[in-house]
């Protein structure tokens, strides 16, 4: 992916690493669109980073997604990079029985369904361009799950098989990159997540984000910061089962 010169969506962008990745790649000179559900999140964005526009999007409701793709192949022709970064998170308590299906569909939904569904939709025009890039937000629970929160580990561990799929699908036509991120402070958990001293920093880690994808320090085409090589390493060291247990220490239902 090219760091510079780009028209890029970013769903999920009003807050998190989503925002964090608009605001930096909006400084480096690239033409940003954020997608989010809280249209008062948007006008705030786009209002402080003049040059930057919003657009906004429900996830949950398939055919709203069908006439966003719509909405953004007319209002953005040469857009070339989709980040898929939008994702809500649930703990589960299944021992206790206390499980919210209708949440566990949400989830999916958002984590999945609605990836795919958007993927698909603005895929012709991303073959359009000369250099196209698909980035899609997993997580280093799509390598190692929390057992608190096993249907959010699972949709990671889903995107991670299906980008793998499309990578060697698309070869020629559109790159294709996983952002996994480690623990880090954003809002996905609540307020106790963003507080967190274990996670890491947003900025820090957009930074690092940031600085691999300008050296195109990409093994894989995964973009994994030194935090969560741990995790994606854990079954070719033998760590697995030490990793597992170290997260799952931490987080409990």
């Amino acid at each position: 992916m090219e760091i510079k010169g780009n028209t890029i969506l970013i769903t999920g962008g009003t807050s998190g690493i989503g925002r964090g990745l608009a605001e930096s790649f909006h400084k480096l000179g690239n033409k940003v669109i954020i997608a989010g559900r809280r249209q008062a999140l948007i006008d705030e964005l786009t209002a402080s980073h003049p040059g930057m526009e919003g657009l906004r999007l429900d996830l949950q409701d398939a055919k709203a997604i069908s006439r966003f793709a719509e909405a953004v192949a007319e209002k953005y022709p040469d857009l070339n990079v989709l980040i898929n970064n939008a994702g809500i998170s649930k703990m589960e308590n299944w021992k206790k029985g206390e499980v919210d299906i209708q949440v566990v569909n949400d989830i999916i939904q958002t984590n999945v369904s609605s990836v795919i569904q958007l993927t698909a939709e603005l895929l012709p025009l991303l073959k359009k361009q000369k250099n196209a890039t698909l980035i899609t937000t997993t997580s280093g629970l799509a390598f190692v799950p929390l057992a608190a929160a096993p249907t959010y580990s699972a949709t990671k561990a889903f995107l991670h098989s299906w980008l793998q799929s499309l990578r060697s699908q698309l070869e020629g036509s559109v790159e294709i990159l996983e952002l996994a991120p480690p623990y880090v402070q954003t809002e996905i958990g609540g307020q106790a997540q963003k507080e967190d001293p274990r996670a890491m920093p947003l900025q820090e880690y957009v930074d690092e984000v940031i600085e691999l994808l300008k050296a195109k320090n990409t093994p894989n085409s995964e973009v994994l910061v030194e935090r969560v090589k741990g995790f994606r390493q854990s079954i070719q060291t033998d760590e697995y089962e030490n990793v597992f247990n170290m997260i799952n220490s931490m987080f409990t239902v």
